[in-house]
């Protein structure tokens, strides 16, 4: 009776290991790609290009006159997930609302593709844009691992002696893929969304082994001597919320000031994810980022 108990154990661990290793390999082969939305849904413009073989959308008012400004934006999603409705509701109101023209590429991502993977596309795409945009009508932008991406995009400018865009805007950034603030554990208590082991497992996908130490990685620890007009929007629930302190510091170290915003009480990215019991939140942050553009 009990090796027929444990022949059924083994049995059942081995279709869990293979059903996870085909998991693994079904994203390791699937390209995740974000869809445009269709245009009725929308009260703006959406038009998709190709660059280096993936989407960029073009994003533009139709009610509204046009300002001159542009937005690069990043969307979050732990690098491995695409935008999501919210995102594209977002972004609908910051171009209602500001007149602002948003470029909004589909980078690639994890685990099919790494950090090199994405730096090959978005730094021609930011050289491409300042062939056509004034650097000073420029605006990077992004949310939690977009965040991290348009800071670390940013610190590759700075390396290579490229134009910086006059202003950046980051929602609770990713900073550090490896999360080894001791502070972290303190906000988890708090933090409904995010969980640090499962996002330290979504690093090493996008970092492989070869980029967990890059500043393309963790852009808290790139060159921030080049930077202006730096703001970053956080909220005390969020445990991405420490390492934004210490990159401030950081910065201050090297003549930078960054400004934070910081909200208490806030959840992760919650400007975006517009959560019925975040709203007084939600708009008073949302009102501030429309005045900071």
């Amino acid at each position: 009776m009990k090796a027929k108990i444990l022949k059924t154990i083994i049995g059942l661990a081995i279709i869990v290991m293979v059903s996870i290793l085909l998991i693994i390999a079904y994203f390791m082969l699937v390209d995740i790609q974000t869809k445009m939305p269709r245009q009725n849904e929308y009260t703006c413009k959406v038009e998709a290009k190709q660059f280096m073989g993936r989407n960029i959308f073009i994003i533009t008012p139709n009610n509204v006159e046009k300002a001159n400004l542009t937005i690069l934006y990043f969307h979050g999603g732990s690098y491995m997930a695409e935008a999501t409705q919210n995102h594209w509701e977002f972004l609908e109101n910051l171009v209602n609302d500001t007149g602002a023209t948003i470029i909004f590429p589909d980078y690639p991502l994890s685990p099919k593709y790494s950090y090199k993977d994405v730096f090959r596309m978005v730094v021609p795409l930011y050289k491409e844009i300042i062939d056509h945009i004034e650097a000073e009508n420029l605006v990077i932008m992004g949310d939690s691992a977009g965040g991290g991406l348009g800071l670390a995009l940013e610190e590759k400018l700075c390396e290579e002696n490229i134009e910086m865009p006059n202003k950046t805007i980051l929602i609770s950034p990713w900073l550090d893929v490896k999360l080894t603030n001791p502070e972290i554990d303190e906000v988890q208590k708090f933090d409904k969304q995010l969980n640090k082991e499962t996002l330290k497992l979504a690093g090493l996908a996008y970092a492989r082994e070869d980029g967990i130490d890059s500043y393309l990685v963790n852009p808290i620890e790139g060159d921030l001597s080049k930077l202006k007009n730096v703001i970053i929007y956080t909220g005390t629930y969020d445990i991405l919320n420490p390492d934004v302190h210490i990159l401030q510091k950081k910065a201050e170290e090297q003549g930078i000031e960054i400004q934070v915003k910081e909200y208490e009480k806030a959840s992760h990215i919650w400007i975006i994810q517009n959560e019925e019991d975040e709203k007084e939140l939600v708009q008073k942050a949302y009102n501030d980022l429309v005045n900071d553009l």
